[in-house]
């Protein structure tokens, strides 16, 4: 029984090289589909926070409105008259400003403290209701 199984281990061969090398395309393939994927996907994900708060600006300023009468000139005006509240963190990693008055556009820019980088930019045009800059389709996607 024992010269059997020796018999069959000698007969036994490893994987050939074609066979590794076929493995290793398949992976960088797809590594290569992916890679990419992933990275759109974190990008969306850091954007979203930007969404978020872009979101709770424009509902506060048109609270900010109804109660006196005119939009407010920057979001630090929603801040300091307690119409907004950002948390710390998304202080932190983006400013936002407002183009416009009434406002057209809110956008929120990232600064060196969104592992992203700094300078990526969400914008929120307020009459169409579209999104464009980081981590979004580009316009001719949506």
């Amino acid at each position: 029984m024992l010269n059997r199984l020796n018999r069959r281990r000698k007969n036994q061969k490893g994987f050939t090289l074609i066979e590794i090398l076929i493995v290793v395309v398949i992976v960088a393939i797809l590594a290569a589909i992916s890679v990419p994927i992933y990275l759109e996907y974190v990008n969306s994900a850091r954007a979203s926070d930007a969404k978020t708060a872009i979101n709770s600006i424009w509902q506060a300023a048109q609270i900010y409105y109804q109660d006196r009468g005119d939009y407010p000139g920057s979001v630090e005006d929603l801040l300091d008259s307690k119409y907004l509240e950002l948390s710390p963190s998304t202080q932190l990693q983006w400013t936002f400003n407002f183009t416009g008055s009434p406002p057209d556009e809110i956008i929120a820019t990232s600064t060196d403290q969104m592992r992203g980088g700094a300078g990526k930019e969400v914008r929120y045009q307020i009459k169409e209701g579209k999104w464009f800059g980081y981590g979004l389709p580009e316009p001719d996607e949506q």
